[in-house]
């Protein structure tokens, strides 16, 4: 049984306590006596307490957000369609911000597929650094749509306090089928989803999840154990999750919920095609972690996934690999290709053309077969 949260708090109160007093502290473990380091015990302390989640800069977070939006406006004037919009959560009605982009000249009912695409960070925002992609997505047919979920940065400090890592962001992202459903050139038997890092990871929770209502799916560099990631992290990792409400304390303090948020631990609820590409030299979601999913897949689940290892692609900003199809340079907007990069994201649309056929206009009816004469 593991001890209620007020006697960790006690106890960790007298340790800082005697810290500062400069007494020792000592632990009794059966029958061995222990003397506590008193700043090792700071190091590896995780607080439980969600207002000891990390926070701060809400009104930078603001200005980046209006910056981003004029981005977009100013880009895509005139060269495709760019909506912000609003929907209800299904977890709890939160309303739930996001982008629309899509073709100027719309088909008729149901003649475009659709893609969700979905933001990496724990605490980030759909912002410019995919815009190039965006353009080749509505150049290919498709609308897209980019929810930002719960915890995303812009929206001010109480939806960015509503963070809930693996749990109701991910019910966030499925709610966007539902306001696909009131456009009527969207085809919602061809909705895809794809994200990136944290978006691959609830990527893989979505297409995971009973009933999701996805066609295929994406999953780049993801996130995808969290016993595995919080070990290798360390505590300030570990900050972010060990208080949120719907956590509630380390994984060892409530296992049950960190499998159920791990999607290395669903693999076999997964029932649509998906690709999943990593790279050996990631330094956010490390090889370490993401090779022993892309074993699960190739072993439980081969005639559903297609993945792709990259050996030490060009890197891209501190992460190096973790970005190595995000290569964009963000004065001139326009991709910083290497043949890592054009690799995947040709995979990426061969992909989703085979399962989600953006191409075919199904609001006009299909032409006679050809037969011979």
């Amino acid at each position: 049984m593991k001890p209620p949260r007020w006697r960790v708090s006690a106890f960790v109160t007298v340790l800082l306590a005697a810290a500062a007093s400069g007494s020792p502290v000592f632990a009794q473990r059966s029958s061995q006596r222990v003397e506590i380091d008193s700043a090792r015990a700071r190091l590896l302390y995780v607080s439980p307490d969600p207002k000891d989640l990390p926070a701060g800069g809400f009104a930078a977070q603001i200005a980046a957000k209006n910056r981003t939006d004029s981005i977009f406006f100013a880009r895509f004037k005139g060269v495709l369609e760019v909506r912000k919009v609003t929907y209800a959560s299904r977890a709890d009605g939160l309303v739930i911000p996001a982008y629309v982009f899509a073709p100027l000249k719309k088909r008729g009912p149901n003649g475009h597929a659709a893609m969700i695409w979905v933001h990496q960070g724990i605490h980030a925002n759909w912002d410019e650094n995919l815009l190039p992609f965006v353009k080749e997505a509505v150049d290919r047919g498709y609308v897209v749509v980019t929810p930002e979920y719960r915890g995303s940065t812009g929206f001010g400090e109480a939806f960015y306090r509503a963070q809930d890592y693996g749990g109701n962001e991910v019910i966030d992202c499925l709610s966007a089928l539902d306001f696909l459903k009131t456009l009527p050139y969207v085809d919602m038997s061809r909705v895809g989803m794809m994200g990136w890092s944290h978006g691959g990871y609830i990527t893989m929770l979505s297409a995971t999840s009973p009933g999701h209502g996805l066609a295929a799916a994406a999953s780049l560099v993801p996130v995808t154990d969290l016993f595995f990631r919080l070990s290798l992290k360390g505590p300030s990792y570990q900050q972010n999750f060990a208080p949120m409400p719907g956590v509630g304390g380390a994984p060892f303090e409530n296992p049950e919920e960190y499998i159920r948020r791990s999607p290395q631990f669903q693999v076999e609820k997964l029932d649509v095609p998906m690709l999943v590409h990593v790279s050996t030299n990631d330094r956010d979601v490390n090889f370490v972690e993401d090779q022993m999913m892309v074993w699960k897949l190739r072993a439980l689940k081969r005639d559903l996934v297609e993945t792709k290892i990259y050996v030490d692609p060009p890197g891209w900003r501190p992460a190096v690999g973790h970005e190595f199809d995000r290569r964009v340079d963000l004065t001139t907007f326009e991709r910083v290709d290497t043949p890592e990069q054009i690799d995947s994201w040709n995979r990426i649309w061969q992909f989703f053309e085979w399962w989600l056929r953006p191409y075919e206009d199904r609001s006009s009816p299909l032409p006679p077969p050809r037969v011979r004469p």
